[in-house]
C-alpha cells in the first residue's frame, strides 16, 4: 500500500513567524507518527525560512519511519543529508529563493551532476530520488543517473483535477508505467489533497509513497492533526 510521509516544513514556518518553539516542530513529527504516517518529509532551505538545519539534526535520532529529506543538493544541503544520513533523500531543482518548488529537474541535461550526487548518496546506503515533471525520457534520464526512485511533481495534476482528472492524470499515468517498466520505484508530491489523493492512488497503485504537507497542516486547522493523518490514510486505504 502506498505510505503516507508528512512535511512538516509548514509547522516550521508557524514557528518562525513569532519565534521561540511554538508550534513545536520535533513534537509534531513524533506526533504525525504516532497517528500513523509512515514517514516524515523535510526540505531544508538556505535561508532556513521553515525547517532549520539544527531541526534535521535533532528529528532525525528520534524517528521510528522513514526519514526523507528533500531539497536542491547544493554544498551545504549535500553536507548535511551525509552528516544525518536519512533513509531517502529527494533530490529537488528548486532556487535558492523560490516559494516554493515549481518543477522537475531536466534528467538529460542534468545528467552528469544528478549521477555524481546519487552515486555520493547512495555509497552512504541513502535511497535517491530525483523530482521529475510527467515525462517518461524525464524517468528514463533519472534511471540513467542511478537514481532509485523519482518522486512525480503533481501539481499539474492538482491544478486541473477539477475541471477534467482523467486529462489531468493522463500524463503522469503514462510516465508512471515508464517508470514501472525501468524497475524504479514511483513516488509523488505537491499540492496532492484529501480532494484529489484517492483518484491519483487508485489509477497509479503502484505509488509506493506520497508527501503531503501544505493541504494536510492546512487541513489540520480545521479538523486537528490527529484526525488529519486519519483521513490522508483512509484516502489511501480506499483507493485499493
Amino acid at each position: 500500500m502506498t505510505r503516507l510521509s508528512v512535511n512538516i516544513n509548514k509547522i516550521a514556518t508557524l514557528r518562525n513567524a513569532r519565534g521561540g518553539n511554538i508550534p513545536d516542530v520535533l513534537r509534531a513529527a513524533l506526533d504525525c507518527e504516532s497517528f500513523g504516517a509512515q514517514g516524515i518529509t523535510v526540505h531544508p532551505r538556505p535561508d532556513e525560512r521553515h525547517i532549520r538545519y539544527s531541526d534535521v539534526r535533532q528529528i532525525r535520532p528520534l524517528l521510528h519511519t522513514e526519514f526523507n529529506m528533500e531539497g536542491n543538493p547544493t554544498g551545504s544541503f549535500t553536507a548535511l543529508a551525509c552528516e544525518v544520513v536519512p533513509d531517502q533523500v529527494t533530490l529537488v531543482p528548486d532556487a535558492e529563493d523560490a516559494i516554493t518548488s515549481d518543477k522537475g529537474w531536466d534528467t538529460v541535461r542534468n545528467h552528469a551532476f544528478l549521477k555524481r550526487i546519487c552515486e555520493s548518496f547512495k555509497s552512504r546506503g541513502i535511497r535517491t530520488s530525483i523530482f521529475i515533471d510527467p515525462d517518461p525520457r524525464m524517468a528514463e534520464g533519472a534511471f540513467k543517473c542511478g537514481a532509485d526512485r523519482v518522486e512525480l511533481y503533481t501539481a499539474g495534476y492538482a491544478s486541473r483535477y477539477a475541471e477534467d482528472r482523467e486529462e489531468a492524470i493522463a500524463p503522469y499515468l503514462t510516465t508512471a508505467r515508464a517508470v514501472q517498466e525501468l524497475g524504479m520505484g514511483l513516488n509523488a508530491g505537491h499540492d496532492l489533497s484529501l480532494e484529489n489523493l484517492e483518484f491519483f492512488i487508485a489509477t497509479i497503485p503502484w505509488t509506493d509513497e506520497v508527501s503531503i504537507g501544505h493541504a494536510l497542516i492546512s487541513d489540520a486547522l480545521y479538523l486537528g492533526l490527529e484526525k488529519t493523518v486519519a483521513e490522508y490514510l483512509t484516502r489511501i486505504r480506499n483507493a485499493f
